[in-house]
C-alpha cells in the first residue's frame, strides 16, 4: 500500500480543487476571481487557491482564504499595494474567513530553474486553479525527496532572525501575538514533517497528521511538535510559545535539517 498522498506511480499528487471548496465559501471565492481581474486584468497570468478551503476542510470563521497570484511580469510595489487591498476588502466584507493571504510572484520566478522544487512544486502540487493559464502544465512531477524537502524548507535558520525581530516589534498584547503563533506554529509543524518526509515516503497537509509523522521518527521531540500543531489551528496569545519557537524548537530544527538535507540554495535575488 502507498503513503497518502502519492499516486501509484509514487508522484505527490496535486491537493485541493475547485469542487472541493464547501459551499458557505464559494462567495468569496467568486468575489475574489472577479476582483483579481478587476485589479489586475491584462497584468495577471493566472491565479490559485491553495491552503484549507481548496481542501474542503476550512472552518466558518476561523480559515483563512489563501490565494498566489503570478503577474506576466516581475510584480511591482503598485502590484503588492492592490494585493494588501484587496485581502483587507475581502476580510472586512466576509466574516466566513479569518484574514486573507496573497502571495503575488511573476510567471518567471514561478517557472524558473532555482524554483523548481520550491514555488514549482508549490503550484504544481498545492495549488488549485482559479483563473488563467495553469502553470503546471510547465513543471515536473514530483516525489517527496531529500531535495524536494531541502529546497523548500531547508531555509529555517535565516528566518529565525527575522521571527525575533517581529516578536520584538508586535504589541505586546495576547491579540498581537495571536497571529504570529498561528503562521510559526504552521511553519514549525510543516518543517519538523518535510524533514522525515522522504523517510515516509508520502505527503499530507494536515497539520496534526504531520506532527504524528515527524513524532514516530523524534519522538524527543513529537509532543513539542504535537502542542505547535494544535497552536497552528487553536493559536493563543503566548509570548512563552513564540519564545520557545526561537530559543529550543526552531534552532534544533534548523540544525537538525540542515545536518540530513542540507541547506536550501540561495536565491539569484537573496530573497529566501
Amino acid at each position: 500500500m502507498r503513503n497518502k498522498g502519492l499516486d501509484a506511480q509514487g508522484y505527490i499528487e496535486r491537493e485541493g480543487s475547485l469542487g472541493r471548496v464547501p459551499h458557505v465559501f464559494r462567495p468569496v471565492v467568486a468575489a475574489a476571481r472577479d476582483r483579481l481581474l478587476d485589479v489586475y486584468g491584462g497584468r495577471l497570468d493566472s491565479a490559485y487557491l491553495y491552503g484549507s478551503i481548496p481542501r474542503g476542510t476550512a472552518r466558518v470563521g476561523r480559515s483563512d482564504l489563501d490565494l498566489l497570484v503570478a503577474t506576466r511580469r516581475e510584480p511591482t510595489e503598485e502590484d503588492r499595494d492592490a494585493a494588501r487591498s484587496l485581502g483587507e476588502a475581502l476580510d472586512k466584507e466576509f466574516p466566513e474567513i479569518d484574514g486573507v493571504s496573497i502571495l503575488l510572484y511573476g510567471r518567471m520566478r514561478l517557472l524558473s530553474e532555482p524554483e523548481t522544487y520550491d514555488l514549482g512544486w508549490f503550484v504544481a502540487c498545492l495549488c488549485t486553479p482559479l483563473l488563467g493559464e495553469d502553470l503546471a502544465e510547465y513543471l515536473p512531477r514530483y516525489r517527496p525527496h531529500s531535495l524536494l524537502a531541502r529546497e523548500t524548507n531547508g531555509d529555517l535558520a535565516l528566518l529565525l532572525p527575522r521571527w525575533r525581530e517581529r516578536i520584538a516589534a508586535s504589541e505586546d498584547t495576547d491579540e498581537a501575538r495571536r497571529p504570529l503563533v498561528r503562521f510559526m506554529s504552521r511553519h514549525l509543524v510543516r518543517t519538523g514533517f518535510t524533514l522525515v518526509m522522504p523517510r515516509w515516503n508520502g505527503w499530507t497537509s494536515d497539520l496534526r497528521e504531520m506532527a504524528e509523522v515527524f513524532g514516530a521518527y523524534y519522538p524527543g521531540r513529537a509532543e513539542e511538535l504535537r502542542e505547535a500543531a494544535a497552536s497552528g489551528c487553536e493559536p493563543s496569545g503566548d509570548a512563552r510559545v513564540l519564545r520557545s519557537y526561537v530559543d529550543d524548537l526552531g534552532p534544533w530544527l534548523a540544525d537538525e535539517y540542515a545536518r540530513v538535507h542540507g541547506v536550501k540554495a540561495p536565491r539569484p535575488d537573496g530573497i529566501a
